[in-house]
């Protein structure tokens, strides 16, 4: 059991285990005082786990070597790390895999059954090559998801690491916002279009509180399950940006959903980075169709000035500096309404939006603000006071409206590129 585990974590075992033959009698107690669903219960407390896991049936038995010190205070990091290892987390054989959903070039995706807990889960493994090892995007996705516990962001639930591959063990959705509109006939219910952009807003102010960019919004990365609830998913692409810097790349949000700022070069950004493709979701929800689908960049901005106008030193200071911008040599395209392009938004609906759809990123209303917004009112005051693990569906007065769907091939949560459908303008770095 323990052949797998880091030196310093045997070391601790095999002290624990020598401390338990001082202590056997004290364990046996223990295990006697207490019925086993009591037990098993402060187990779980103390090393927060799931509510709904299952402990081995043999775990009580390891539990003699490792339960005394278990209830000491505190408990080491190297402890918890055994007291895991020996429930099955970090393991392979935890995990059943049912279906191949995905295969890209750094990673191929499955749905899969945990062991622990009999719920779904998705394996994102990771080929590890031994020159190179892990992708820069897997690191960046482990080490910020540990750390992002929300309702609306996706969640991690374990690592496995061995000399072939990282495999990211995910909770499980049913499909993605892509998938969720292709389902329904692009025609989402305008209620549930607001219900699903404040769960977007909600999970990324939760980030930007943080200072975590996530840097590639779009609806193949926003994870859609039978209730209801949307999640943040993919975090290969982002950043933490804990201290002021310029030095960010650009080459970072997929072409549609990327800002003008960006297009034409700028990397002193911040969290309103990710506010123009929340405004081009938004859209793409209350219509059906991408709002700017261009195949360049200059075809993208192409784009983006005809409805909006082609930008101008009074609506945006310092764009006739901007050598890339010159060189493009854009018509003088006057800015278009958008209620004429989204006839099913209210009023308050394309306030909103145009507020995500600003030239200038400081000029972009935030994820936290946006929350506040008018067109939010109808949800009721509660919806913005919940903790930030509890979902919105909790609350008696937030529900999906149903939907006309039509039938479809077996939902995932994988990005459809991955499925070789070619859907996605993928920057290189990504996992798939």
């Amino acid at each position: 059991m323990t052949e797998h585990l880091p030196a310093a974590v045997k070391g601790d075992e095999n002290k624990l285990s020598g401390a338990a033959k001082d202590e056997g009698e004290r364990s046996r107690e223990l295990c006697c005082d207490r019925s086993v669903s009591s037990l098993f219960q402060d187990i779980n407390k103390r090393l927060s786990l799931p509510a709904d896991i299952r402990l081995p049936d043999d775990y009580l038995e390891k539990f003699n070597v490792i339960g005394p010190a278990l209830f000491e205070q505190p408990i080491s990091r190297r402890l918890r790390r055994v007291s895991l290892s020996e429930i099955g987390f970090g393991k392979l054989e935890t995990y059943i895999k049912l279906d191949k959903l995905g295969e890209g070039t750094y990673a191929t995706v499955y749905k899969g059954r945990s062991k622990l807990t009999e719920n779904l889960v998705a394996l994102k493994e990771i080929r590890l090559e031994h020159e190179e090892g892990a992708p820069c995007t897997a690191i960046r996705e482990v080490s910020l998801l540990k750390d992002l516990k929300h309702a609306n962001i996706v969640t991690l639930h374990d690592i496995i690491h061995t000399q072939k591959s990282l495999t990211l063990v995910f909770e499980y959705l049913d499909k993605d916002l892509k998938q969720y509109l292709d389902d329904c006939g692009n025609v989402i219910h305008v209620h549930n279009v607001k219900l699903f952009l404040f769960q977007l807003l909600r999970g990324l102010s939760y980030c930007h509180r943080r200072k975590v960019l996530h840097r590639d919004l779009k609806p193949q990365n926003l994870l859609i399950n039978e209730r209801g609830e949307l999640k943040l998913a993919d975090f290969g692409l982002a950043r933490a940006k804990s201290i002021p810097t310029k030095t960010y790349s650009n080459e970072v949000v997929t072409l549609w959903y990327r800002p003008p700022d960006i297009l034409l070069g700028s990397t002193d950004y911040s969290t309103h980075i990710d506010m123009w493709g929340v405004g081009c979701i938004f859209y793409e929800m209350a219509t059906g169709r991408p709002l700017f689908p261009g195949s360049t960049v200059e075809e993208e901005l192409h784009f983006i000035f005809k409805l909006l106008g082609t930008p101008t030193e009074q609506t945006w200071p310092g764009i006739t500096s901007n050598e890339e911008f010159v060189a493009f040599n854009y018509p003088q395209y006057r800015a278009e309404r958008l209620s004429n392009h989204t006839p099913r938004l209210s009023t308050e609906g394309v306030e909103l939006l145009s507020e995500f759809l600003q030239f200038e990123g400081k000029k972009r209303i935030s994820a936290d603000e946006s929350m506040n917004h008018a067109y939010f009112s109808n949800l009721g005051k509660r919806v913005k006071l919940l903790p930030d693990t509890t979902s919105i569906f909790t609350l008696p007065e937030i529900q999906l409206e149903k939907e006309t769907m039509r039938p479809t091939a077996a939902a995932s949560n994988v990005d459809p590129a991955a499925r070789g459908e070619g859907r996605r303008c993928f920057h290189e770095c990504s996992l798939f």
